[in-house]
C-alpha cells in the first residue's frame, strides 16, 4: 500500500500586530491519521477547523517558545478540545514542549478558565479538562522528542537563536514520505541549517531585515528586527541546507499586496535560494508526496 502524503498546511502566519486574513503563528503537519499542530497564535482552533483538524483531531501540539503570538491561542485549543467530548471522547490533548516556560504555560492556562470550567462540570462536561504534557531537556544538538505510536512519524527539536527571548526551539518532523522542518522564531543560525539538511519543506520565519534597514534604524523595530530571520540570509542558508521548499510565514512586515509578497521572495533569491518558495498566506497548503 502506497503511504499517504504528508501535508503541511499554515494556520496562521502573522505576527503580535494584526493584519487582515493573518491568524497568529502556526503549522500543521499531517501524515495519514497523524496530525501535528506547531504553535498555536491567535485563531488557531478557527484555521484548524476550517483545515479540516479541529482541536480532537490532533495528535500533539508542539511548541516553540513562549511568545504570546504564539501562545495565546493553546488555552482555546485545549478548551475546545475538551468542550468537543460532548460529541466524541478522546484522549487528552498531547502538548509537547521544552522543560521551563513553555511547560510553566501549558500547566497554568486553565487557571483563568476555573469558573467556566465548574459551570460547564455541573451540567455538561463528564471530567476536569486535561493534558498530557510532555516535555524534553532543551537541545543543544539535534534529538529526537517525540514518536509516533507505530513508530513510523518522528519529531527532532533543537534549540535556536531568538533571544532574549530563552527557550526557543525548532522542530524536524519526519514522515515515510516526506521531511518538514518547522523554524519557530529566530535568527538565521546554524542550528537550523543543520536541522534542515535536505528537508522536503522549511517552514521558515521571515523578515525583511536587510530591505529595510534604513527604514527602521533608531526606531524600535531595528530591535525587533535583529532577532528574527533575515530574508536575504535565509536564502542562502535554504541553498545551502539543500531545502526542496522552501515557505515563508510569520511574516514582517505583513504584507498586503502582491507586490509586496514577492518582494519576500526576492530578497531569498538575491540571498542565493534557487528551489520553490511559498510566501505564505494563511490556509497555504503544500503537498508531499516521495
Amino acid at each position: 500500500m502506497t503511504p499517504p502524503p504528508t501535508i503541511v498546511t499554515l494556520t496562521g502566519t502573522g505576527v503580535p500586530h494584526p493584519a487582515p486574513g493573518r491568524a497568529g503563528a502556526g503549522a500543521l503537519v499531517r501524515h495519514g491519521d497523524i496530525a501535528l499542530q506547531f504553535d498555536a497564535g491567535r485563531g488557531t482552533t478557527l484555521r484548524l477547523t476550517e483545515a479540516g483538524a479541529p482541536p480532537t483531531a490532533l495528535t500533539a501540539v508542539f511548541l516553540t517558545h513562549i511568545h504570546s503570538d504564539h501562545l495565546v491561542g493553546l488555552a482555546d485549543v485545549a478548551m475546545t478540545h475538551w468542550i468537543l467530548q460532548q460529541i466524541r471522547r478522546t484522549a487528552p490533548l498531547q502538548i509537547v514542549c521544552a522543560e521551563g516556560l513553555c511547560e510553566r504555560f501549558a500547566k497554568e492556562m486553565f487557571t483563568p478558565y476555573a469558573p467556566d470550567i465548574a459551570v460547564r462540570m455541573e451540567h455538561l462536561q463528564p471530567e476536569l479538562p486535561r493534558i498530557d504534557l510532555r516535555t524534553f531537556p532543551l537541545p543543544a544538538q539535534p534529538t529526537t522528542v517525540w514518536r509516533s505510536d507505530d513508530g513510523t512519524v518522528t519529531v527532532d527539536a533543537v534549540a535556536v537563536h531568538h533571544e532574549p527571548v530563552e527557550e526557543a526551539v525548532a522542530f524536524r518532523v519526519t514522515t515515510p514520505t516526506g521531511v518538514v522542518v518547522i523554524s519557530g522564531d529566530t535568527r538565521v543560525c546554524d542550528e537550523v541549517e543543520q536541522l534542515s539538511d535536505g528537508c522536503d519543506v522549511l517552514v521558515h520565519e521571515a523578515c525583511r531585515a536587510t530591505a529595510l534597514r534604513d527604514a527602521v534604524k533608531g526606531t524600535n523595530f531595528e530591535k525587533i528586527f535583529s532577532y528574527h530571520a533575515d530574508t536575504t540570509a535565509l536564502g542562502g542558508l535554504a541553498q545551502r541546507a539543500g531545502v526542496g521548499h522552501l515557505l515563508l510565514t510569520h511574516l514582517i512586515p505583513a504584507p498586503g499586496t502582491a507586490e509586496q509578497e514577492a518582494a519576500f521572495e526576492r530578497d531569498v533569491r538575491e540571498g542565493g535560494y534557487t528551489g520553490p518558495v511559498t510566501v505564505g498566506r494563511d490556509l497555504t497548503t503544500v503537498t508531499i508526496e516521495r
